[in-house]
């Protein structure tokens, strides 16, 4: 008896962010207000889930603010973001933007959250409001 094996090979879904893309009118007013104090600049979009499929809807927010900072002198420099009345994701991480890394140290975006978490972050005197497109990337 023969047994014939199937060989479909399905491609793996790619994994997605879905989160929001920072105004790029805002972003350009908040580089001049939070010089970059690493080479690599990110400033783009605050992550609302990440591993996360085409599937998965879009936040409803179009608005945050920018309510404190973070750097660790080492590589790693962010913004706290609010939305929707909160700084806390639904995994317990803070919303924010990865504004500069200096990539040369090894150091990645992805580090945010936890430098953050080790160090906690600055408050801002007043909130600075900004505007987030809903997106997927």
């Amino acid at each position: 008896m023969t047994t014939h094996l199937s060989s479909t090979h399905s491609r793996p879904t790619p994994r997605i962010v879905t989160g929001w893309k920072l105004d790029r009118t805002d972003r350009s007013g908040l580089l001049a207000r939070f010089p970059p104090l690493f080479p690599d600049v990110v400033a783009d979009h605050v992550t609302l889930r990440s591993g996360t499929d085409a599937n998965t809807p879009l936040p409803l927010d179009q608005h945050g603010e920018i309510v404190g900072e973070i750097d660790d002198h080492e590589g790693v420099q962010a913004l706290v973001v609010r939305i929707g009345g909160s700084t806390i994701r639904a995994d317990d991480g803070v919303f924010h933007i990865t504004w500069s890394l200096d990539r040369a140290r090894g150091r990645e975006a992805k580090e945010s959250n936890e430098v953050i978490a080790r160090l906690g972050w600055r408050p801002l005197a007043e909130p600075i409001p900004i505007r987030l497109r809903p997106a997927r990337f």
